[in-house]
């Protein structure tokens, strides 16, 4: 299974960097640096997908591509 997409940005409101995966509804993260956005939002998408599987919900294949690459062939 290819893996699925992060985005990570600072955000001035909150003081710090947030990262999220599109393809996992509300599955996102907060880190004082990129780096640690990046390590928590890993945490969180392992507990999505488990808690997705433990329900019997469907797991998303990776979907989301960033606009630069969608033209890409």
């Amino acid at each position: 299974m290819k893996d699925y997409h992060i985005n990570i940005f600072y955000s001035q409101e909150d003081e710090g960097y947030i990262a999220d995966i599109p393809d996992l509804e509300a599955c996102s993260a907060f880190g004082n640096t990129p780096e640690e956005a990046l390590r928590e939002v890993e945490i969180a998408k392992q507990a999505w997908l488990e808690a997705a599987r433990a329900e019997g919900k469907p797991i998303p294949e990776p979907r989301y591509r960033p606009a630069i690459y969608q033209f890409a062939t």
